[in-house]
């Protein structure tokens, strides 16, 4: 159980918050600990002035509002008694048992989750301490929460181990499920497991699974602001409904944080590259068009991700290895994988294997052998003849033009 906790000046914005997913379908009150009525008899006055009574018996204090999030791990599907006897166990904790406070339950997330509301001012006027609260009480009561009902421990959950790392990730699939609640299960388990290095690499990896992280075009605000929405893509990976913003989303996946994540993913990606790379060339040894290149790294688990221009050039591969959790560009993994030189190999593999149905033998050309293919030293653009004559057909050329000098010098001569 993760254990977040906010303090402010306005007890009013809290409970409006959460009263407003109420009204959305998305949260329901669960406990009004230290009121008179049942939750579902309560008006929003009447929860609003249970704790603003308390804040007007010390008016010095001017931060005074408590906002606690009781985050559990996806799969903890918890029921309503349960998850009102950990609420009062935490607050207990937390030093606010003898204090009025809301409870509700969210269910716009990919994982369940509480919302607690309370002051910080007792009956007398007298002022709960603020200090240290979440670092030391919080902490204290989270821990002893998680050991007495057996809950996923904060730090499994952030390391991503437990039952939070077990979620089996499927499309979103628009209409189907809620959806800022799909789109937050595959890019929170996205994040908390592959290893890519830029914007492109993890659309290469959401993508599949119908999502797409989105900046805006370059001219708009959003862009300009380094802002960031996901959205929910259709079968034909076009974008769909209404893009969820990164800031509302849990872990709050914004720019920044995945830029972090880029610099971090750089390191821990490099042991990952040669096994790839392994793999590509045991795929590559045989001659194959861009289809079954695609057809044979899947079996083994790997996305290989053509990018075409409008004309069909490709211009742009990406490699997307799901057993190892790792997103490499082609130009990442050396000059010899990248879309450039992939395109030549698959241009002579149709060669090939046309010639091979003509004449019933396979046309030999030196530069469809992998280890001409994948040195790094290969002249990009250029058939190996193309290079072993280069140096004739400019030798060819400069004595083509010391021939000419010598016929218009004995034109000159004879005009003499």
């Amino acid at each position: 159980m993760v254990a977040k906790i906010k303090t402010g000046r306005s007890i009013l914005g809290a409970i409006n918050y959460n009263e407003h997913k109420v009204r959305l379908g998305k949260a329901e009150l669960l406990l009004a600990q230290g009121y008179l009525k049942e939750p579902h008899e309560l008006t929003f006055s009447n929860k609003l002035e249970r704790l603003t009574d308390l804040t007007k018996r010390n008016e010095r204090t001017q931060v005074n509002a408590l906002h606690v999030s009781l985050n559990f791990a996806v799969g903890e599907n918890l029921d309503k008694v349960t998850l009102q006897q950990i609420a009062d166990a935490y607050m207990e904790g937390l030093g606010f048992g003898a204090q009025p406070y809301l409870v509700y339950q969210h269910q716009d997330a990919g994982h369940p989750h509480l919302h607690i509301i309370s002051t910080n001012i007792k009956p007398d006027g007298n002022r709960i301490s603020f200090h240290l609260l979440a670092n030391k009480a919080s902490e204290q009561s989270r821990k002893q929460v998680e050991q007495h009902f057996g809950l996923v421990k904060a730090e499994e959950q952030t390391k991503g181990q437990g039952l939070i790392s077990s979620l089996k990730l499927e499309q979103v699939a628009y209409g189907k499920s809620e959806t800022k609640r799909a789109i937050t299960n595959v890019v929170n388990e996205v994040l908390r497991n592959y290893k890519f290095t830029s914007l492109p690499e993890l659309n290469a990896v959401l993508n599949g699974f119908n999502v797409d992280a989105d900046r805006g075009s370059k001219e708009s605000r959003m862009f300009e602001k380094n802002g960031l929405v996901y959205w929910a893509l259709d079968h034909n990976g076009g974008k769909i409904g209404v893009p969820i913003k990164a800031s509302s989303i849990y872990g709050k996946p914004t720019l920044k944080t995945l830029e972090n994540r880029f610099t971090l993913n750089e390191v821990l990606r490099k042991t990952l590259k040669e096994q790839l790379k392994s793999k590509v060339d045991t795929v590559l040894t045989s001659s194959v068009s861009t289809k079954e290149f695609q057809l044979k790294l899947k079996a083994q688990k790997i996305d290989a991700i053509f990018r075409h221009s409008d004309e069909g050039r490709m211009y742009g591969v990406t490699f997307v290895d799901h057993h190892a959790k790792a997103v490499f560009n082609g130009s990442d993994l050396g000059k010899s994988y990248s879309a450039n030189s992939l395109s030549q190999y698959f241009s002579q593999s149709v060669v090939s294997g046309e010639e091979l149905q003509r004449t019933g033998s396979p046309v030999n050309h030196t530069n469809i052998n992998t280890s001409n293919i994948y040195a790094d030293q290969q002249l990009e653009g250029r058939s190996i003849i193309d290079a072993l004559y280069q140096e004739e057909r400019q030798d060819m050329a400069a004595i083509g033009r010391l021939q000419q000098k010598k016929r218009k010098k004995k034109r000159r001569g004879h005009s003499l």
